[in-house]
């Protein structure tokens, strides 16, 4: 996270070395610690930067919001209770791993003799290669032994496993994963024109409304959440939302998937950038979103060459959030 904060502070040098973010995070502690790690690096970044502006403030993080049922909070996942009582995504996962799972077991307990393994043993031993890896090694320059346990097959099944549980638990797959990134999308859309947020979802209005805790004239802001927020809110944005549902049977690979994968969406130290900017030739800033430093296709708004679409197209292709979308259902009792 401290390398992400450098890395963002070189990334918008022209912008950076004269102001700093305005950072908000959910109340989680490992979700603030990334957060002061990230501002940590960007400080650092700028201490080095012969041309940036020394006197300002150290970056904190202005606002932390609770993650409690009873507040509103756009970055936690936990608000929409329909969806999180939802199993669609474990029984997805169920299904595909109990294709690639068992052939891994039986190669294990013959080095093993006398150890009985459950399918999800087989997961979990394959959880320790990545965990490991950056546990010991933060830039993985060296691998867990754990990680030459497996093929590049089984790797790559292992891939699919995770992707089709954030996709059918917080995103298209299922029909509430959207509902849940309304808010904070609707708080991008108040940011971008700057006018009032507009929202009758997650979005706590007492925060909101005051300009201390959500200012709407800041030029950078920092929002630091889980990786299922982050998979909800993009499936509000409809980045992912070019292809057809996820199978269970088979893997699918990027091209697929318009994209899509929790590998390329939510690694380590998941970071987007949803960037505004004015060009001389132009009367309406323009906007585009990268996710871990990838253009991601917009959809809802002509795009050009640079993966950039007119900001008011991209907020008028907005509907479903600035609509309230399905958020009712997140209740329903049905």
């Amino acid at each position: 996270m401290a390398l992400s904060g450098v890395k963002f502070y070189n990334r918008y040098k022209p912008l950076t070395r004269k102001i700093i973010p305005f950072a908000r995070s959910s109340g989680s502690d490992r979700v603030v610690q990334s957060g002061e790690l990230f501002l940590s690096g960007f400080q650092n970044a700028k201490a080095v930067d012969p041309l940036s502006k020394k006197n300002d403030t150290v970056p904190t993080i202005e606002v932390i919001l609770p993650e409690e049922e009873s507040f509103n909070n756009t970055l936690s996942h936990d608000n929409c209770p329909a969806l999180e009582d939802s199993d669609l995504s474990g029984s997805a996962q169920m299904s595909f791993l109990e294709g690639f799972a068992p052939a891994i077991l039986d190669r294990i307990e013959q080095n093993l003799p006398g150890v009985n393994l459950s399918t999800k043993d087989a997961l979990y031993l394959m959880d320790l290669c990545p965990f490991e890896t950056v546990a010991k090694t933060p830039d993985a320059s060296k691998l867990s032994p754990f990680c030459s346990l497996f093929t590049q097959e089984e790797w790559q099944h292992y891939d699919y496993y995770q992707s089709l549980g954030k996709y059918y638990a917080y995103g298209a797959g299922n029909s509430l994963g959207s509902a849940q990134g309304i808010g904070f999308v609707n708080e991008l859309i108040a940011r971008m024109s700057q006018t009032p947020v507009n929202d009758h979802t997650n979005v706590n209005h007492t925060l909101d409304s005051d300009p201390e805790s959500f200012p709407l004239d800041a030029t950078l802001y920092a929002d630091f959440s889980h990786d299922n927020s982050m998979t909800s809110i993009y499936a509000a944005l409809g980045l992912y939302n070019g292809t057809k549902q996820l199978p269970t049977s088979k893997i699918q690979s990027t091209n697929e998937t318009d994209g899509y994968s929790a590998a390329w969406t939510v690694p380590f130290a998941a970071r987007a950038y949803i960037e505004m900017m004015q060009c001389p030739s132009g009367d309406e800033p323009l906007v585009r979103v990268l996710v871990n430093d990838r253009v991601v296709p917009l959809h809802g708004c002509k795009v050009d060459d640079m993966g950039r679409c007119q900001r008011g197209d991209f907020i008028q292709g907005l509907h479903f959030a600035r609509t309230g979308g399905n958020w009712a259902d997140c209740y329903s009792e049905s």
